[in-house]
């Protein structure tokens, strides 16, 4: 973010959006729409949801019910869901807390593993009748799953296959500058970034992405600075579509959250939040230190693509991980992915999108 600063104020310097630079292409209408508005824009029907949580949050839920007419030969037939985890731009509401309350953002992920996926899976098993489902998860959404399959033993029998795309459980050694936030103390994180949204996306981010990094000279530069979080591998990422990317994300997350993830750098291990005492965590848990999340409880058969240039999920976290995967049906190290190649790359339908399908279609 600090290179994208320094990028912006290049930027007011030299000139408008048609000065010195130019452009590198014209910006794409995708920058300002909505899940279903990108969906409908590719050809595909969609369909929009709101699943209400346990506890009360509102989430965002898209379907792709069936693929294009007369696409035998394009789309593979399957019936497609997309969720959104509580505080992200798609689930930011609450029947009883309001999102510019401190209550509304009091969660990590915990809750997503606990509430949002539950709430989202039933939803779908209700709507479509369906008794079992893929589950394809990515950075995060492969660690809500880890802690809901190994912990919700009734939802881990409604999942087939758990595909997961970098997966992360543990951070040990990740070499990402966002492990650096673990060494800031929880009190004077709390200070710099308050106690309620991270890195929420706005209009910043936008201008960032529309009149910034699609500029010639300064693609590279922005490139770099998404590289600087998650590894680099820029030739398999279409530079042209920045606008898109930076028109979307980040779609934010908790402060909570960020500081659960410390905990987890900090510990070595993947455990429930710690409340701060163990008073507090006797409150939530009936025992005065958080416990840990055993992954080794989980049985759902498991799929796993891993980058070897991650620094996010490093390698070296995926090998401790693999051992404890008690019916791990596959796995493939893309040796020259980083985090983002697994949903950015232009390579992935061949190096990992092709192998899903290919392990459903054998279900």
């Amino acid at each position: 973010m600090w290179l994208l600063l320094t990028v912006t104020g290049v930027i007011f310097t030299f000139g408008g959006a048609h000065g010195l630079f130019g452009k590198l292409a014209p910006e794409s209408p995708e920058a300002d729409m909505n899940i279903s508005q990108m969906i409908n824009y590719w050809g595909y029907p969609s369909e929009e949801y709101e699943v209400v949580t346990e506890d009360g949050y509102i989430l965002g839920v898209f379907r792709i019910p069936y693929g294009k007419k007369n696409s035998e030969n394009l789309d593979a037939g399957y019936d497609v869901w997309l969720g959104n985890s509580r505080g992200n731009t798609w689930s930011r509401k609450n029947l009883y807390y309001s999102p510019d309350s401190v209550e509304f953002w009091a969660f990590s992920f915990d809750e997503m593993a606990k509430y949002d996926l539950p709430a989202t899976i039933d939803f779908i098993v209700e709507k479509t009748g369906q008794e079992k489902l893929h589950y394809v998860g990515h950075s995060q959404g492969t660690t809500i799953g880890f802690i809901a399959f190994s912990t919700i033993p009734t939802l881990a029998k409604r999942i087939k296959t758990f595909y997961a795309l970098a997966p992360v459980a543990t951070v040990t050694y990740a070499e990402s500058p966002l492990k650096k936030l673990s060494l800031i103390p929880s009190s004077l994180f709390k200070i710099i970034f308050g106690n309620k949204i991270f890195m929420p996306h706005n209009y910043f981010d936008q201008f960032l992405g529309t009149e910034v990094c699609t500029r010639k000279l300064l693609g590279r530069l922005c490139s770099n600075a998404l590289f600087i979080m998650c590894g680099f591998d820029r030739q398999n990422l279409n530079v042209s579509r920045f606008d898109v990317y930076l028109g979307h994300n980040p779609a934010g997350t908790s402060v909570q959250d960020i500081l659960h993830w410390s905990q987890v750098a900090k510990s070595g291990r993947l455990q429930a939040f710690n409340w701060g005492s163990p008073f507090q965590n006797l409150l939530h848990y009936n025992q005065i230190t958080p416990p840990d999340y055993d992954v080794s409880a989980m049985t759902v058969p498991i799929a796993v693509w891993n980058g070897g240039h991650d620094i996010l999920a490093d390698p070296k976290d995926v090998d401790m991980l693999l051992p404890k995967l008690q019916n791990l049906l596959y796995h493939k190290e893309v040796l020259p992915y980083n985090h983002l190649d697994f949903i950015w790359g232009m390579n992935a339908p061949q190096e990992v999108y092709d192998e899903i399908l290919s392990l459903m279609a054998k279900d």
